[in-house]
């Protein structure tokens, strides 16, 4: 397929078609973009298996990244993560499978934060309500890496 398509056309097929593992029913979408061969424009059919598997190079990284962090984790901090889960937030949260995977890979639960892309927003936002005493925090931890 050489497709040449917008940044808002991948951003839909990701949110619609992206996933992590296989979907039970597989979905397709119906795409328009420029064909690179003849420079005209072109519709095609694509499926949530091809965007699987376009996909697949950087969900395997981000697994890779989870699984690295993890075993960096101290002994205590693992111990909770294992007991209370690990909790996906952002953009990336709304891949389909994206739990079920690194569940899986990490033998761990995962959930989906309710709301996810308004996660960070909301945590900077409760961070700068009691900005002085984060202050006070960041300045302890700066002092103890010297």
């Amino acid at each position: 397929m050489n497709l040449a398509i917008g940044d808002t056309t991948a951003e839909q097929i990701k949110i619609q078609l992206g996933c992590a593992m296989p979907l039970m029913t597989e979905s397709t979408m119906e795409i328009r973009g420029r064909d690179l061969t003849t420079g005209l424009p072109k519709n095609i059919i694509i499926t949530s298996s091809q965007i699987e598997e376009a996909m697949k190079e950087s969900i395997t990284k981000i697994v890779d990244i989870v699984k690295m962090t993890l075993e960096k984790t101290p002994p205590e901090l693992a111990a909770d993560i294992m007991e209370k889960g690990i909790v996906l937030a952002g953009g990336g949260a709304l891949i389909k499978n994206l739990d079920k995977l690194i569940s899986e890979e990490t033998g761990m639960p995962v959930y989906v934060a309710d709301n996810p892309l308004d996660c960070v927003v909301r945590g900077a936002g409760k961070t700068l309500e009691d900005i002085e005493r984060l202050g006070r925090v960041l300045v302890n931890a700066r002092n103890n890496r010297r």
